[in-house]
């Protein structure tokens, strides 16, 4: 159990789908501050709301290119317990560095797969399940690089598939509870994430210009989101 206490309490899960390629150089060592400060700053948001986090899982999935280098596509974590884990979390962190990806668009969309099929938490009263991408770059279809022998087994083939799995309140194939999930866009205003924006609910979009970064105010604007929805 951590050691979040307040009089209402939640339980928040948070899986960060951040891009590794090589033209996030002169921007990831901000993105790799911004997730490894948020913990604490959405704990202090939510004080100040009168709210408390009951227990805390962060995830992290990096990604680059299928169809450029399958062997270092996707690195996936399991979800750490916060604060216990706060020295696995900030260890898988830091040590990603950019490099590789090919052409422009990267295997965004099997992350954000990734992401929405994780083992979220179901048991807590109160919950929130929160999916952060942070990318400059489109994103191949699903599926492009599929016959490399790492590409992850059981994604959807297309992008409909895909909003299927993060289904709508009626939805009989969604995987994901729907008034607890939230899905997070700092990416570029193009396909396929200017689609996502306006398809998918429980969404909030900050697009970017590539090499811009994640800024101060856009990480403030993510943490208030999600300490005012819960």
């Amino acid at each position: 159990m951590s050691n979040y206490n307040t009089s209402l309490t939640y339980a928040v899960d948070i899986v960060f789908c951040i891009d590794v390629t090589g033209s996030m150089s002169p921007v990831l060592e901000r993105v790799k501050e911004g997730a490894i400060s948020f913990h604490k700053r959405l704990e202090s948001a939510m004080a100040a709301k009168g709210k408390g986090i009951s227990q805390l899982r962060l995830r992290v999935i990096t990604y680059r290119d299928f169809a450029d280098n399958a062997a270092d596509a996707i690195e996936a974590s399991e979800f750490w317990h916060i604060p216990e884990q706060t020295t696995e979390f900030e260890s898988f962190i830091r040590r990603q560095r950019a490099s590789g990806g090919g052409d422009e668009p990267e295997s965004g969309l099997e992350a954000l797969a990734l992401a929405v099929k994780s083992d979220w938490e179901r048991g807590l009263d109160r919950r929130r399940h929160v999916i952060a991408v942070f990318t400059d770059a489109s994103a191949h279809p699903l599926g492009t690089g599929s016959s490399a022998f790492s590409y992850p087994p059981a994604l959807p083939s297309t992008i409909d598939d895909l909003f299927e799995m993060w289904g709508y309140a009626s939805s009989q194939q969604a995987v994901m509870e729907n008034a607890a999930k939230r899905l997070l866009l700092f990416a570029p205003d193009t396909s396929p994430w200017n689609v996502i924006a306006a398809d998918w609910n429980n969404t909030v979009y900050l697009p970017s210009q590539a090499g811009d970064g994640l800024e101060e105010v856009e990480l403030v604007e993510i943490i208030d989101t999600i300490a005012n929805s819960v």
